[in-house]
Order: structure tokens, then C-alpha cells, then sequence
């Protein structure tokens, strides 16, 4: 998880879900869909939430297992109640304790969607994504482009730091240098890996309407809700109007934006531990 003066929570599956799961399993497909994965092969997934691209997994890639860890246990319960397939085991644990060779046998991919970012040792946690796989395994991460690709947030936090300057020492934009493709592939190379390369997955988030998009900032689980969620009831709604002016809302009453993710994959070398 993020540093802890961020005060982030992570506090409730079903809410997360609403705020940002449901843009997790669109990005899921086309993330996996750039990996070209062998099939019934054993995966590890690091930071599986609410378990978006497990099932994206279980559903395309035909694993033999899947091996999904989630130290935030409100998010893990969620994938647990979701999710009925014997290929699929859920770990209660994050970077740090991750399944290792001798607990259980070597995997084939590593996996990370959208949580590397948030890990307080991204070095570290690539260098260990790296001892869990076999020999030649791939390795492979995406994050939102949170500084001018993910348009949800752009909007949300540019509207926030109008109105108080603190936000805008919250944005993800800024607290997360790590989310753009040269840091990533950096990042990779430093861990060991090789053939590292990086790539952009773009989808639509398409909200019904203006409180489509607001209701699910008041769920109090990620960062952008867990700033509202510090707000006084007359500031929350002070943002609200601000953010319904600034938004492109349609004549329909839709709010049709982009979301973009940077990812990144490599192999383990031959000599990997």
C-alpha cells in the first residue's frame, strides 16, 4: 500500500468494486491479450483486489493454476466470494511473503495489474515477482497513467486542487512518478529481467450519468475516495458541483472519458535464482 500519511483506505471489497473494479476487469482482457502466455501453465497474480484480471485469467488464458495474493483482506474477501474455480487459491498476503520455489513449485507468469505503484518497495517486489518464477518465465505489470492518461481521476484531482491545495498532494499523477513507461522499464532492467518492453492499453470508462461517476467517490476505498471521504459535508458538495461543470457531460447525461495503462513485461534470465 501507498506511504501511510496518504491516509488511503482500502476498507470495503464491494465499494472498491463500484470506484474502480469495474475499470480493472475492462483493462483485464486487453492487458492479458498483450502477454501471448503459453497456456496451462501456473500464474502468479500480485495485488489481486477484488480479483478483475483473476477471473480475466481463469476465463482466457486457460491456467492450470492460479495462485492470487491480496494483503488488503476486504478485497480479498470479495474475489473469494466471486470467484468458484478450483485453478484459483487466494493468499492473504502482499510483496514480501509472496509464494516462493520450496513452498510451492516455480510459476510461468507473474502477473500485476495496477498495484505496483502502490507497493512501498517496487525494487524489491520485482526482484522477488522475479525469484517466484521459473527460468525464462515472463513477468508482467500495468499501471494507470495517472499523470494525464487515466481522464476519471485527471479530471477528479485537477478539479480538487482548484479548491484546496492539499489535493493536490494526493494525486496519483504526482505521488507516482513509477506510472510512465521509462521508470517502468528502468525498474524492470534493475530487477535482473530481460527482454524487457512496454506498451499502452487504452480503454473507455463510460459513466450513465454525472452521479454514476460521483456516487462511487463517496465509497471511502482508494485514494481519490478516501479524500473525499476527509472532506466536510459542505466541501464534498462544494466538489461535486465543481466537478459536474467540469466535466464533458453529453446531452444524454453520459460522461464518456479514456483511461490509459502504461504495462510492462519481461523474461527471467537463465541464471535467475
Amino acid at each position: 500500500m501507498a506511504a501511510a500519511q496518504t491516509d488511503d483506505r482500502w476498507a470495503l471489497g464491494s465499494a472498491y468494486e463500484r470506484y474502480m473494479g469495474r475499470w480493472s476487469r475492462a483493462l483485464a482482457r486487453p492487458f492479458l491479450a498483450t502477454l501471448d502466455a503459453p497456456r496451462r501453465v501456473r500464474w502468479l497474480e500480485v495485488g489481486c483486489g477484488t480479483g478483475a484480471l483473476t477471473e480475466a485469467i481463469l476465463e482466457t488464458q486457460d491456467p492450470a493454476a492460479v495462485l492470487a495474493c491480496e494483503p488488503a483482506q476486504p478485497l480479498l474477501d470479495h474475489a473469494r466470494a466471486h470467484i468458484h474455480d478450483s485453478r484459483a487459491t487466494f493468499h492473504p498476503v502482499g510483496s514480501g511473503s509472496l509464494p516462493r520455489p520450496g513452498t510451492e513449485p516455480p510459476v510461468d507468469v507473474v502477473v500485476s495489474s495496477l498495484v505496483l505503484n502502490f507497493i512501498p518497495d517496487p525494487p524489491a517486489a520485482v526482484r522477488e515477482m522475479a525469484a517466484c518464477a521459473r527460468a525464462g518465465g515472463a513477468i508482467a505489470a500495468a499501471v494507470w497513467d495517472y499523470a494525464s492518461g487515466m481522464e476519471l481521476l485527471r479530471y477528479f484531482w485537477d478539479t480538487a486542487a482548484a479548491l484546496d491545495p492539499v489535493a493536490a498532494t494526493l494525486d496519483e499523477g504526482r505521488r507516482f512518478p513509477l506510472c510512465e513507461p521509462a521508470a517502468l522499464a528502468a525498474l524492470f532492467q534493475a530487477g535482473g529481467l530481460e527482454q524487457v518492453r512496454t506498451g499502452a492499453v487504452t480503454i473507455v470508462t463510460e459513466f450513465a450519468s454525472f452521479e454514476d461517476y460521483w456516487q462511487p467517490l463517496l465509497g471511502g476505498t482508494g485514494p481519490a475516495p478516501s479524500y473525499v471521504a476527509s472532506r466536510t459535508p459542505a466541501q464534498r458538495d462544494q466538489l461535486a458541483v465543481a466537478l459536474r461543470a467540469a466535466l464533458p457531460i453529453a446531452e444524454t447525461g453520459q460522461v464518456i472519458l479514456r483511461a490509459r495503462a502504461w504495462t510492462v513485461q519481461a523474461r527471467v534470465g537463465s541464471t535467475a535464482e
